[in-house]
């Protein structure tokens, strides 16, 4: 078993940055672009919290 060791740390280590990189690659692909315009505009949708008009 201690010989197994190195080889399920190094493949648990490729597994997790093809994840790291599938999902960076999922965000930033052209398909997204229109949802995460929309998510940056969130906190400027939001109305004012200290506005001088108290209607």
């Amino acid at each position: 078993m201690e010989q197994l060791t190195p080889y399920l740390s190094a493949f648990s280590t490729v597994i997790g940055i093809i994840f790291f990189v599938g999902i960076v690659w999922w965000a930033w692909s052209p398909g997204r672009k229109q949802a995460n315009q929309e998510s940056a505009e969130l906190p400027f949708d939001l109305p004012d919290e200290f506005s001088k008009d108290k209607s």
